[in-house]
């Protein structure tokens, strides 16, 4: 539904992978922010973003939707077929509304109406760009493993891990990585959670 493509304007022009782990910190901060906004649209506070909330959602950022277009946009991020937006799923959700809402010419405000979350995702989006070395807004396995070892050829990533990295975002397992795939997938990488107060488990 969406696609992340080259050539827009303040990117960071990513050189290497370690370039893109050094800003981690910076990444997590950035979607920690989202958790207030989370907390504003459920209203019921169950934790979930349903088709309603959604919806009024789109009408604050001012993104006007038909109906099947808001379908498809709350399955395209409903990635558990839960019926409902979870945390994660909801910065994905932002992300694409992100790149959907164009900036109007006359319009001076940001388009989600915070300059530090657009930076976040704008960043996010050259993550992507970067591991996009064929340009055609999507991943392939050779895009990857041509990313993670073009800057450092003497430190190649042995195989296995980098096939590792991609059979983790190849969620349909088409052999392509679509930028929705990829975010869920960098989220993870990240260390992203809502509450940072429950026990980690498996440590």
């Amino acid at each position: 539904m969406v696609e992340a493509k080259r050539g827009s304007p303040g990117y960071h022009n990513f050189k290497s992978i370690n370039s893109i782990i050094m800003k981690f910190p910076q990444f997590r901060d950035g979607l920690k922010n989202i958790g207030v906004v989370f907390e504003q649209y459920d209203e019921d506070s169950n934790g979930t973003i349903d088709r309603e909330e959604l919806k009024k959602c789109l009408q604050k950022l001012q993104l006007h939707l038909t109906e099947e277009e808001v379908e498809d946009l709350f399955h395209s991020c409903d990635i558990d077929g839960s019926e409902g937006i979870q945390f994660k799923e909801f910065i994905v959700l932002l992300c694409l509304i992100y790149l959907l809402k164009e900036p109007s010419s006359t319009d001076t405000t940001s388009r989600l109406g915070s300059p530090q979350l657009e930076a976040t995702f704008d960043t996010i989006i050259e993550v992507f760009l970067f591991l996009d070395k064929s340009g055609n807004g999507n991943l392939n396995k050779k895009d990857m493993v041509k990313a993670l070892n073009e800057t450092s050829p003497w430190e190649k990533s042995p195989s296995h891990i980098t096939k590792s990295r991609f059979n983790e975002m190849d969620w349909d397992k088409n052999g392509k990585i679509s930028f929705r795939e990829f975010l869920f997938a960098f989220i993870d990488w990240v260390g992203i959670d809502m509450d940072e107060d429950m026990p980690l488990t498996g440590t």
